[in-house]
């Protein structure tokens, strides 16, 4: 049977390229049928990056954000006609609202309440170890981004959330939806 996995999308450059070349390349191997949801700053940096026409590519459908809960993405997930979430990248500004229980955006309001039902998410925030990193530029240059403590404290935090799984990296997107139990669908 086929994984039906929402696959939250943030507005963040960092990983950007790289989590939507993992997600084509999970779509190419596995069983799995992807709805892409934007949050409203994640459509301009897909653009910017130039990325809209395989977002749209590799997912059954696309999903805007308009406000905390329209385009309804919640009730679908909470009664199963979908087996897991996904958010990856994640912003620092989207970790630090999941991490203190702020649901403002499609995204955030999203890991809220499906966090009350048993289906698994997965996040990816790309802010998780102090120091430096290494990110891409739409244009390919090179940028270097000081990585805030407190973004760290954030995403440390997102650890202690029950039924949140926190992915270290864009390799272990992969491995999670492949743990990621089917679940039995409505009729």
């Amino acid at each position: 049977m086929t994984l039906k996995v929402v696959w939250g999308i943030t507005g963040s450059g960092d990983l950007m390229p790289e989590t939507v070349a993992a997600m084509a390349a999970i779509r190419e191997s596995q069983d799995v049928e992807l709805t892409a949801v934007l949050s409203k700053a994640a459509v301009k940096v897909v653009r910017w990056y130039k990325l809209w026409d395989e977002v749209e590519r590799i997912s059954r459908k696309v999903i805007v954000e308009e406000d905390a809960n329209a385009p309804f993405i919640v009730g679908p997930m909470q009664i199963g006609r979908y087996d897991c979430f996904v958010v990856a990248p994640v912003t620092a500004n989207t970790t630090a609202k999941v991490a203190h229980g702020i649901a403002d955006t499609i995204i955030t309001n999203a890991v809220a309440q499906v966090g009350k039902t048993d289906i698994p998410i997965f996040m990816l925030p790309v802010d998780q170890r102090p120091g430096t990193t290494v990110t891409t530029r739409p244009g390919g240059e090179k940028l270097t981004l000081a990585i805030r403590a407190l973004d760290v404290e954030n995403a440390e935090r997102l650890r202690t959330i029950e039924g949140l799984r926190v992915l270290g990296g864009v390799d272990e997107i992969a491995g999670a939806l492949r743990d990621c139990p089917e679940r039995p669908r409505e009729t």
